[in-house]
């Protein structure tokens, strides 16, 4: 692990990477997933990451969201960086500042709607801001659904759980791992377009990795990576200036 360099300023940045390397295997087999990546996500702002598979960016947002270490380099929440915490902060902080979104969902399957939206904060021990839960529930148009398990709900209604639970919270920042790689285009559009309020309305800073030019497109801003390192920005993205854009990175 590399000297931990100067904390970022406290208004920079929700979220970022300094000279971040991931490593896989030694030698002649090793595999740089990310080969040096430093990247910093205002607050406030929806940023999609892209790139060819295999490029790193799940890698990134894993090693962001500290649900992976890094080889080299580092990574911070806020003034916060990850490899000074031990497990039990790192779970904290995962807990409290952090929110997740992922392709599978990953609700759990006995727990209600409602269970499953308040699950991380009964876990740290707090009920949370009932009244922010409320409007949450309300925005993602849970309130009839509340009551069922995620067997009698459909994909685009898991998804809006899952989007709940993330927000619940208030985290600092959200990172989205696919979040419509399962749904329809309809439904994805939908679940889309309340992310684009969440941080609108609510301040809220997500950082999402996808493959889908139309889904890129709802961000403030896009970085491309490939082979492990920052190729490409584009701030204002349409869905055709994305397509572009892959086309010129090998998508």
């Amino acid at each position: 692990m590399t000297a931990t360099p100067p904390a970022p300023p406290a208004t920079a940045a929700a979220a970022g990477a300094i000279d971040a390397k991931k490593i896989y295997g030694v030698g002649d087999a090793a595999v740089h997933a990310l080969d040096g990546v430093t990247i910093a996500f205002e607050p406030g702002r929806f940023t999609a990451i892209m790139g060819p598979s295999g490029s790193g960016k799940s890698t990134l947002l894993h090693c962001l969201a500290g649900l992976d270490s890094l080889s080299e380099g580092a990574v911070y929440i806020g003034e916060t960086y990850l490899a000074e915490l031990d497990d039990k902060d790192l779970t904290e902080l995962r807990r409290e500042r952090v929110g997740f979104v992922f392709q599978a969902y990953n609700l759990i399957p006995m727990l209600t709607a409602e269970e499953n939206i308040t699950l991380p904060l009964m876990l740290g021990g707090t009920k949370g801001d009932k009244e922010w839960i409320d409007h949450v529930i309300d925005t993602v148009g849970l309130r009839d659904r509340l009551a069922h398990r995620p067997s009698e709900l459909s994909g685009g209604q898991q998804q809006r759980v899952a989007v709940a639970r993330a927000l619940a919270s208030r985290p600092t920042i959200i990172f989205a791992d696919e979040p419509t790689g399962n749904l329809d285009s309809t439904t994805g559009g939908e679940l889309l377009s309340f992310m684009r309020r969440a941080v609108d309305d609510f301040g809220q800073t997500i950082v999402m990795v996808t493959h889908d030019p139309t889904a890129a497109a709802y961000a403030d801003r896009i970085v491309f990576l490939a082979d492990g390192r920052i190729v490409a920005e584009m701030l204002e993205p349409t869905v055709e200036r994305v397509i572009d854009q892959m086309k010129q990175i090998g998508h």
